[in-house]
């Protein structure tokens, strides 16, 4: 059976990030046969047939380019062409067209691992953009983070490029370089970031019991939604239910989303029988309710840790955790993806993939572009929205840019006092690096090299794997412990 994509960023995920998500249901089992019968029949409503006289204007056209056009054109790049053509007036991203090429990378994608970056991407307004980088990926170790627009790939713009286009460009073999050219809130100028191919894993759980309070909380991070990821959720909260745990953290952080009998199979481990866990709304309105077969819950409270780079089969979860169980969501506001597509083969080893649905949270909610917001709102500290400090020429006194803002956040995140954040060098600034460069065995010149940029940019990674500096993670255990 084709699979049927839902609430996933398809249109570069194959190349960069997680799998798309699809159903295995008789439902969906019907409407895929429904779709490839329209393919075939021409029908484009139940019942009525498309105009003829309409698409032999079509045909018209195609012949007078293949005939009379000053230049010869292969047929296959007029056909294809066509078909973007139809697509782009949808002014949808997620409805795209995949030849055998892509589609063949599409699908590798959904093995166990994959050569690339790990990140996840979508087009936004005609942007391309990340919607997170996979955790450990060497995309996160570069300094890509959730919202970056990509501008240019080794120095070639992406204007003008879909999104397929632009990812085949980012995809490569494992230890060649790509250097991306991003533009990010908050800094004044785009940033070069090169970036380390590598074979990225898909191990998607990971698990450890926190004592707080004198109470054992579960973690469970999911960083996507692949194959095995219902079945690693289950080993390992079966093993924290056995040290008796107080209450379950589960943390979709940057998780970009995956396959949707993953999530399915983790909510109906949680969520009971009283409403739907997620809803399948039709072009015609009919809705399709699918319900969970629990009748009791877990008997300790769940918290689940969002964040803007939380999307699509992350936001069907917390919906369906908050909605249907009342469990609580701490973070920040998530992506909002709420559309679902279908892969429909074109018979020659190409795909279209269409968006046929929209899903609904168990409220009947639609969280498309809006995202699904926290019950407790918590910002993580200003350290963890660091930028790498590209290192042109030395940084020194006086000087006024970015690259001098984010070392004095960090500088004050580790404690040394610069004085000031706002991007000018300031004496403070001055004598804070060089108790900084003293420290990590620097020549003390008060002055930002290379190697001193390195060091801070280490330092700050450090400084944001220490739990204790995960303010989000911190006030879920509070509130779990209460």
């Amino acid at each position: 059976m084709k699979r049927i994509w839902i609430a996933v960023f398809m249109a570069g995920s194959f190349l960069l990030g997680a799998a798309g998500t699809y159903v295995v249901t008789g439902f969906f089992e019907k409407e895929e046969s429904r779709l490839q019968e329209a393919q075939q029949t021409g029908d484009t409503e139940s019942g009525k047939k498309a105009d003829f006289t309409d698409l032999e204007k079509v045909e018209r056209a195609f012949q007078l380019i293949m005939t009379s056009y000053v230049e010869k054109v292969e047929e296959e790049i007029l056909i294809e062409g066509a078909i973007q053509g139809m697509l782009a007036v949808l002014d949808d991203p997620y409805s795209v067209y995949m030849d055998k090429e892509m589609s063949s990378q599409f699908n590798e994608s959904l093995d166990s691992t994959f050569e690339g970056i790990g990140a996840e991407v979508s087009m936004i307004d005609g942007k391309v953009i990340i919607v997170a980088p996979f955790k450990n990926s060497p995309a996160e170790k570069a300094g890509i983070k959730p919202n970056d627009q990509i501008l240019s790939i080794d120095g070639e713009s992406v204007e003008g490029l879909n999104l397929y286009e632009a990812t085949k460009r980012i995809r490569g073999n494992m230890g060649t370089i790509v250097t991306l050219e991003i533009r990010r809130d908050g800094l004044s100028q785009p940033q070069n970031l090169e970036i380390k191919r590598d074979e990225i894993p898909q191990i998607t759980v990971h698990h450890d019991i926190k004592k707080h309070a004198g109470k054992n909380i579960g973690y469970l991070q999911i960083t996507s939604f692949s194959e095995g990821t219902a079945r690693e959720f289950k080993d390992a909260l079966a093993k924290m239910e056995k040290k008796r745990i107080a209450g379950l953290i589960i943390d979709v952080r940057g998780n970009p989303g995956g396959l949707l009998p993953s999530v399915e199979e983790i909510i109906t481990q949680l969520v009971t029988k009283e409403k739907p866990y997620v809803q399948i709304e039709k072009r015609d309105g009919e809705k399709i309710r699918f319900y969970s077969h629990l009748k009791k819950g877990k008997k300790y409270p769940i918290v689940v840790l969002i964040d803007k780079g939380s999307a699509s089969a992350s936001e069907i979860l917390a919906g369906a955790l908050r909605e249907v169980e009342g469990y609580t969501l701490i973070g920040e506001t998530t992506f909002g993806k709420g559309t679902v597509q279908q892969a429909v083969p074109m018979g020659d080893g190409s795909d279209l993939k269409l968006t046929v649905f929209k899903w609904l949270t168990p409220d009947g909610n639609w969280i498309h572009k809006k995202g699904i917001k926290p019950d407790i709102p918590v910002e993580q500290p200003a350290v963890f929205k660091t930028n790498l400090i590209q290192i042109e020429k030395t940084l020194e006194r006086e000087m006024n840019n970015d690259q001098v803002k984010n070392a004095q956040i960090i500088l004050d995140a580790l404690g040394y006092e610069p004085g000031r954040q706002d991007g000018y060098f300031s004496a403070d600034t001055e004598t804070a690096l060089i108790a900084f460069q003293n420290q990590h065995g620097l020549v003390p010149t008060g002055k930002i090299d290379k190697k001193t940029a390195s060091a801070l940019e280490k330092a700050a990674r450090e400084e944001i794997q220490k739990e204790e500096k995960d303010l989000q993670l911190q006030a879920a255990l509070r509130y779990l412990t209460r």
